[in-house]
């Protein structure tokens, strides 16, 4: 599996050999590849006008281009708006509560978001196949698609030490601009253009899947809620600046701690073991019915339930596995 930015063909259909030989040197004997453009076509079409584009079939005759349409920017961050101001909102009745999530469209993004993943892991794990994803520059939606397409197929991934080197890979190496995603949160009065939810977007994601999969994971929901807290507003450095050359010259690495470093200590990550865990080497292919998704409670509705029940529960459950 592969990760870019898209081809600039342009209007003019411009092409890039040193493109095409190293996308199909991927392809194994009497296979064919997938790209999988995380865009509308109307909107991979309207991006040739500015320079950017996609492949041409003629360039690429053994591949086959797949659109899964994934919102970005303003439309989520809007949407993250609306989710918030629903769950904070105590006066309305159920029709109303049903009728604001709807509106924000938040499960609409996360099933999405899951449909590519699961179709960029089944052209690799069912038909032994290259994929290529990319959108427009790469660094979001792509690294939703490749991240979980991954959690999906490798259990190693699905461990804490494989959890943490698949954020560092994937998004922190990969150039997702946190500081300009995570600028502010959804209770900011003003809105900036290139803020939206996209790594809280991923992470909802992987609960949807660890709560299907509750035996499969090594790390428990508090793990993935600790993420996205430092990836807002963190005493650590990971998160800090747009891409690894920011982080570069601002030399973060001597003047910061990493906050994998704390994660990683004993007394630390026994707080983010799942007790439920056992091993699986199996491909773990999630539901992404309708039905199946739920609105994530520990972050959404983080306020409105207690936590010292669920703190019990999980207590009594370690001590169950313990003594049996």
């Amino acid at each position: 599996m592969m990760r870019s930015s898209q081809p600039l063909t342009g209007t003019n259909g411009r092409r890039c050999k040193e493109d095409e030989k190293l996308i199909n040197a991927t392809l194994r004997p009497g296979k064919r590849g997938y790209i999988i453009d995380t865009r509308s076509l109307n909107v991979a079409q309207q991006a040739r006008a500015k320079g950017g584009g996609f492949e041409q079939e003629a360039h690429y005759p053994q591949w086959r281009r797949i659109h899964k349409c994934i919102e970005r920017f303003n439309i989520l961050q809007e949407s993250l708006i609306k989710l918030v101001e629903a769950c904070n909102d105590q006066s309305h009745n159920m029709d109303r509560w049903l009728s604001k999530l709807e509106a924000s469209n938040w499960l609409t993004h996360i099933k999405e978001i899951l449909t590519a993943a699961c179709l960029a892991a089944q052209c690799i794990d069912r038909e032994g196949a290259s994929v290529l994803v990319h959108g427009t520059e790469g660094t979001d939606s792509t690294l939703q698609v490749t991240s979980l397409a991954q959690i999906i197929l490798d259990p190693r991934c699905r461990t804490i030490r494989g959890f943490e080197s698949l954020v560092v890979r994937e998004w922190l190496q990969a150039g997702h601009p946190f500081q300009q995603r995570c600028a502010q949160s959804a209770y900011s009065n003003s809105k900036q253009k290139w803020e939206a939810p996209v790594f809280l977007l991923f992470l909802d994601c992987v609960w949807q899947i660890l709560r299907q999969f509750p035996c499969s994971f090594e790390f428990n929901e508090q793990f993935l809620i600790m993420l996205f807290e430092h990836a807002y507003a963190s005493q650590f450095g990971t998160f800090l600046g747009n891409n690894e050359n920011e982080r570069s010259k601002l030399k973060l690495p001597q003047k910061t701690m990493s906050l994998w470093s704390w994660v990683n200590r004993s007394e630390e990550l026994s707080k983010f073991q799942n007790p439920l865990y056992e091993a699986n080497s199996l491909v773990i292919w999630p539901s992404v019915a309708p039905q199946s998704l739920q609105l994530w409670e520990g972050v959404f509705l983080r306020w409105n339930r207690p936590s010292k029940f669920l703190d019990e529960a999980h207590e009594e459950m370690i001590n169950i596995i313990k003594y049996n």
